[in-house]
């Protein structure tokens, strides 16, 4: 058996997930009682953004937490949202700006691989490729060590294996 084993670490994002978990905070947004008069919203901005508005500051968080359950309730990690500080008051309401992360940056890339060589066992390589990380061995069993140490590693990305072979 000389051929080497590998998969890849990715950090993708499920937008139809996304997308759901959005609509429905939405929807309880509109028809719960506590939200009533105060124009709670959550909606898209843009492509990889998400805003949520009120015209109070503690309702704007409270929006949030909405949309934070929604999330996890549909399975999408919070590690993708990446908010900006405090809801910015902007004429009679709150604003707050949310980014969604997608793709594992270089230098979260060259930390993962950091990990990997320190921590991992002997002979498993990694790769930066792109927006994804290539972890190859000759023993499947050491991959599988690397994905369960990548997993108990608090990494502030969500990471997904593929493309194991």
């Amino acid at each position: 058996m000389a051929a080497e084993s590998s998969f890849d670490v990715v950090s993708k994002l499920d937008r139809q997930e996304v997308d759901n978990a959005l609509n429905q905070a939405a929807r309880e947004l509109s028809q719960r009682f506590d939200f009533k008069g105060t124009g709670a919203t959550v909606a898209w901005q843009g492509e990889q953004g998400v805003e949520v508005r009120a015209n109070a500051e503690e309702r704007v968080k409270a929006a949030l937490d909405v949309f934070k359950e929604k999330l996890v309730k549909r399975g999408v990690s919070l590690k993708v949202l990446d908010t900006d500080g405090e809801p910015k008051a902007s004429g009679k309401e709150y604003r707050l700006a949310i980014a969604l992360k997608e793709g594992i940056s270089t230098e979260d890339g060259k930390k993962i691989s950091k990990i990997v060589r320190d921590e991992g066992p002997k002979g498993v390589k990694a790769q930066i490729q792109g927006d994804e990380l290539r972890v190859s061995s000759k023993k499947k069993d050491d991959l599988q060590t690397v994905q369960t140490l990548l997993k108990e590693k608090d990494l502030d990305i969500p990471l997904q294996f593929t493309n194991y072979r």
